[in-house]
């Protein structure tokens, strides 16, 4: 078994490499099981995919921490490589709640994490710039010198703010402020995500499959992307084969879904113990 140090050191220096790598986001044990066993050599977690599964929406407040934490728990013990999570703001709005998050989340073995900047108030959907500043360097701090990589999220293109300009003075100075990689979601081009790239010293994740324009793994790279994610999309498109496996049962009465399924031997391979993460 991996050790957290050794998961630590991998997923830095998957950071550190050329090019852009893709660390896609299991939901279950046996999700993870399955992305370690194909070769992604990096996972996160999504509270996206988690809410779809135990049946609630993804809303600010919906999961909560000990929920998003023993989910995490379940996935680094499922395979041995590095695993990241979905924090979302930290579960409060004190730095001190964001400290307490960034503790327990290294406790069951994580090595990465990410805070966003989002209160869960519709009328102020982000946190003045001052506090979110100060949420990050307290998540900073708690993690310092230790075996876990902070990300820092700036939320305003998927909070109704497409501010480009506020958004990047937001994740320079969570970089000033000790994050060590930066996250911007919802960026409407790759020419905003390659002036976000260059304004920015630190590594730089940019989500996909959530809709909207798809590009390729190379056409991001180019922009200066090094990290590329894949939100609660994986857990979305079972959720699609679910749905059209099902409506082809009531609408037609036949069963050709299962011919896209996996066998279930082959499932059964993927939850073999010891498969995932070692190609």
């Amino acid at each position: 078994m991996t050790s957290s140090l050794q998961k630590y050191e991998t997923f830095r220096d998957l950071h550190a490499r050329p090019g852009a790598f893709v660390m896609p986001n299991p939901w279950t044990a046996g999700s993870a099981l399955i992305l370690g066993s194909l070769g992604f050599e990096a996972l996160a977690t999504t509270s996206a995919g988690l809410a779809f599964s135990i049946g609630k929406q993804d809303s600010e407040g919906a999961i909560s921490r000990d929920e998003i934490l023993a989910n995490a728990c379940d996935i680094v013990a499922a395979c041995d490589l590095p695993v990241s999570a979905d924090l979302e703001n930290g579960f409060g709005a004190a730095a001190k709640d964001c400290q307490q998050t960034i503790q327990q989340a290294m406790d069951i073995g994580l090595v990465g994490g990410s805070i966003e900047d989002t209160t869960g108030d519709a009328d102020r959907p982000i946190y003045d710039f001052d506090l979110a500043v100060e949420r990050i360097q307290a998540a900073a701090e708690t993690c310092a010198g230790k075996p876990f990589l902070l990300t820092a999220r700036a939320e305003n293109f998927i909070c109704g703010r497409p501010d480009l300009a506020d958004t990047i003075a937001r994740l320079q100075a969570f970089s000033d402020a000790g994050a060590e990689v930066l996250y911007a979601p919802g960026l409407p081009d790759l020419a905003s995500i390659a002036t976000l790239c260059r304004n920015l010293d630190k590594p730089v994740n940019v989500v996909m499959g959530l809709g909207g324009p798809n590009w390729s793994v190379s056409d991001l790279a180019d922009t200066g992307v090094k990290r590329i994610s894949v939100g609660g999309s994986f857990a979305r498109a079972a959720l699609g084969a679910l749905v059209r496996a099902a409506n082809e049962i009531l609408e037609q009465g036949t069963f050709s879904y299962a011919d896209q399924a996996l066998s279930h031997a082959e499932a059964s391979r993927f939850m073999a113990p010891g498969t995932a993460g070692n190609n």
